[in-house]
């Protein structure tokens, strides 16, 4: 073997499968564990509501749980910021660089708060405390197992957070798919290594252990056998159904930041404590007319999926859901939207999948297709994301027959979105937590040149394959020798030891910066300077 390859497996390949096989393990276990512990406290919480419902009298009682609840919670939050809120925009943003977290605070606090959300009923999903969960486990397994390789960080955190979406959803290829399309944007051999091991670990891990527990690993267990395969003639309905849940997506999203500018305008000065609370108490009084009202949103697909509920109460339970979902997660109550938001379109499809059999134009049968093609294109709208959309609906919400009336939905939604200029809804999160965390500190911009030391992590590496620190970039690489002396037109050069790099950044914390890049190219003394200076 030679020098070169022997480094390749040193520095690339046994830290992918090694890092990666056990983030994607210990994650996978988790997360069954998570999933049955979240079912159970939902189980718990939907016999409570119905008890108060029979007895009215026990509503005081559920009051002071809520009180004690909220107050329980608001305190962890000042622990524990970064839990608050949506998890995968704040995994996203983590894995981005923008963010810093505790990864064994982040992990204790996720799981227990988000099942406190579940107990209550507020309308938060399981997915993005998942997603986080994944991404704390990455780090985890980084600062145990490679406490000398920190520039690792970043890659396993990201297979990671790809195994707690599989584990949420046991949808793999869309898991892999969210590393891709939404947490970075970008292919590179380094991170589908990474998260094609810890999505396959995870798998493995479900596969052996959710059977053991009794656990379904499905997302939708009915909805496979709902989905009737369209033919030609019937390509207007994905059509409409994305034209449907596109407007629904621009609608929504602007809702969103109507309400986010309420909350930042008039709420600002209110306690964490109380916004609790409220949002708490409107989850009961709404859940003691009908669950359907509160909790994930699962089950009120489950009952779309199998029978009919009218057209009123479907828009009322939408109304009501997508205020709370949505003030819920700008409160920064701990718990995921993607489950909730899947739950808004299948509602909003029903509704017109009803008046559609009203008209006559369909019949019964169509229910199920109309659902799942409502989800793609509800993950292709609100999220911006629509290959994984097109994948997530063949993979989970059987339309393997369907491929075609999958992207046509997608494609119509996502354009719609496009056209009428709205961003994601993990976008707009991660906006509104980095500028909140940003506030009040002065950002610099540097500049500096630093040598690539021997055995550095960067060596063997493509530029395009590295985490740099956010907000940094590569102006020019210097070579050793003058005839290797210019970086090519693609910026795909490889690493070597001894290589000068000439970068840019901004940032609001200089000191981690110059740590995260140490780690990537060698200890050294790092000499900048300010860019108006230079």
């Amino acid at each position: 073997m030679n020098k070169r390859f022997l480094s390749y497996i040193k520095n690339l390949l046994l830290p992918t499968l090694i890092l990666g096989g056990v983030t994607g393990t210990i994650t996978g276990l988790f997360i069954v564990l998570y999933r049955v512990a979240a079912s159970k406290v939902i189980g718990v919480s939907e016999s409570a509501y119905a008890a108060m419902r029979e007895d009215l009298r026990l509503v005081p009682v559920g009051l002071l749980v809520i009180l004690a609840i909220a107050w329980v919670t608001s305190l962890i939050y000042k622990k524990v910021p970064e839990i608050q809120g949506g998890g995968i925009p704040t995994s996203i943003a983590i894995l981005r660089g923008l963010m810093r977290f505790d990864w064994l605070k982040n992990l204790i606090g996720v799981t227990a708060v988000s099942l406190s959300t579940f107990f209550v009923g507020i309308p938060l999903g399981n997915e993005g405390p998942s997603v986080q969960i994944g991404t704390a486990v990455g780090r985890g397994t980084v600062r145990i197992f490679a406490k000398k390789s920190p520039a690792w960080d970043r890659y396993v955190m990201t297979g990671g957070s790809c195994a707690g979406f599989t584990g949420a959803t046991n949808a793999p290829i869309s898991g892999i798919m969210f590393a891709i399309e939404e947490a970075h944007g970008r292919i590179s051999p380094m991170i589908i290594m990474v998260v094609f091991t810890a999505v396959m670990f995870t798998q493995i891990a479900m596969k052996l252990f959710a059977p053991l527990v009794g656990l379904n690993p499905d997302l939708f267990t009915g909805l496979a056998g709902n989905v009737r395969a369209l033919v030609s003639a019937e390509m207007w309905i994905p059509l409409l159904m994305g034209g449907v849940i596109g407007l629904f997506s621009v609608v929504f999203l602007k809702y969103y930041k109507l309400i986010t500018g309420v909350f930042k305008k008039k709420l600002a000065n209110i306690s964490m404590f109380v916004k609790v609370l409220v949002i708490s108490v409107l989850t009961l009084i709404f859940g003691l007319i009908s669950y359907d009202f509160v909790s994930t949103g699962h089950s009120i697909v489950e009952k779309l999926i199998e029978g009919h509920v009218a057209w009123y109460i479907l828009l009322a339970i939408l109304v009501f859901r997508m205020t709370v979902t949505l003030g819920a997660n700008t409160t920064g109550i701990t718990g995921g939207m993607f489950l909730p938001i899947i739950a808004l379109s299948a509602l909003m499809t029903g509704i017109t999948g009803q008046f559609m059999v009203f008209a006559g134009i369909l019949d019964e049968t169509y229910r199920g297709v109309i659902i799942a093609l409502g989800i793609a294109s509800c993950i292709s709208g609100m999220m911006k994301c629509p290959l994984t959309a097109v994948v997530f609906g063949v993979e989970a919400l059987g339309c393997a027959q369907n491929i075609l009336p999958v992207i046509i939905a997608s494609a119509i939604a996502y354009t719609l979105t496009e056209i009428f200029g709205v961003k994601s809804i993990n976008e707009s999160v991660i906006k509104n937590k980095t500028d909140a965390l940003s506030k009040g500190r002065i950002r610099v911009v540097k500049e500096a040149l630093v040598t690539v030391c021997g055995d550095s992590f960067a060596i063997g590496k493509q530029l395009r394959d590295i985490f740099w620190p956010s907000g940094m970039f590569i102006v020019s690489i210097k070579r050793k020798k003058a005839s290797d002396a210019v970086i090519d037109e693609y910026g795909e050069k490889t690493i070597r030891e001894g290589d000068v790099l000439h970068l840019r950044y901004s940032t609001i914390d200089e000191e981690s910066t110059k740590q995260e890049l140490l780690a990537i190219v060698g200890e050294q003394e790092l000499v900048t300077s300010d860019v108006s200076q230079a």
